[in-house]
């Protein structure tokens, strides 16, 4: 009798499983990859985690924005011109920096975001209100999204998660405000503006942003915060991170009045992880791949 045949038939169902198999890992791989698209007034950065042998890493790729045109349209022309967003992505995070507005869980009501957020911030008719919640802190954060912008990223992933930039940076430095029994006020620089904040049982001390065109302007903001929330000058502490201007002035005129005034260094803040040594990447990026979002 000769077996051949039958060999070579479980040859080939053999074979065909294998290829299906690896066919089914690569799309569920393709699936599972996401890219993170950040968006703020005056910036635009794609951003993914790349599985090589050696760990992970975080590729960085950021967009130069032309003023001449609207945040959608520059994003249309970066996804034509950019390399990240040419990869076979499914799936996106859109993290976007707009103003925010803080309202406690238990008086949350989804049906009245909309509402609470367009009074509070007029210029934001024509924008999609959104909002993260953020248990650890017992708040709801309203923020505010284009539509066209929206409509872009939409059109092009299947499956599209839109948060709020800062979510990651309050979720991390709420954490380490645990360190020590001193209360402790942040301050985050990032595309022009300043993030200020403070944590007491759970929920937010403190929480506002400034448009900052000056250092003078910033050092002003965080003393004035630091004196409305009656912290010590002698005992509490000021934490600043982020893309700081005049870092050095800034911190030296701070320690003129407050003996415990500190810079972040993401690097030593995250152990030297990976998306701390990108070179320009946000804090906020940096929080939300180290950290989670």
């Amino acid at each position: 009798m000769c077996f051949l045949p039958f060999v070579l038939t479980l040859w080939a169902k053999s074979t065909f499983s294998i290829i299906m198999d690896t066919a089914r890992n690569s799309n569920t791989s393709a699936m599972k990859r996401r890219i993170t698209i950040r968006v703020s007034r005056h910036s635009l950065s794609f951003s993914t985690v790349s599985v090589t042998t050696g760990g992970n890493s975080v590729i960085f790729e950021p967009y130069t924005v032309k003023s001449g045109i609207s945040m959608p349209a520059n994003l249309r022309e970066a996804f034509k011109t950019a390399a990240l967003p040419a990869e076979d992505f499914k799936r996106a995070l859109l993290m976007v920096d707009s103003p925010v507005l803080m309202v406690p869980v238990d008086l949350f009501r989804e049906a009245d975001a909309e509402t609470l957020y367009r009074h509070s911030f007029t210029r934001h008719e024509p924008d999609r209100v959104m909002f993260n919640v953020l248990p650890e802190l017992n708040a709801v954060a309203l923020f505010a999204v284009s539509k066209d912008l929206k409509l872009v990223v939409d059109d092009r992933f299947a499956d599209v998660t839109v948060n709020c930039s800062m979510t990651p940076v309050w979720k991390y430095l709420h954490q380490r405000s645990y360190i020590g029994s001193r209360s402790k006020l942040y301050g985050y620089f990032h595309d022009r503006r300043l993030d200020v904040f403070s944590f007491a049982q759970n929920r937010f001390k403190y929480c506002n942003a400034f448009d900052v065109s000056h250092a003078h302007d910033a050092l002003y903001f965080l003393l004035y915060v630091w004196k409305q929330l009656a912290l010590k000058p002698e005992h509490d502490e000021m934490h600043i991170v982020g893309d700081i201007p005049e870092r050095d002035w800034i911190l030296a005129e701070l320690r003129k009045f407050l003996l415990r005034a500190y810079v972040i260094n993401p690097s030593a803040d995250f152990n030297r992880a990976p998306a701390s040594l990108v070179a320009g990447m946000p804090y906020d990026l940096m929080a939300y791949y180290i950290k989670g979002r």
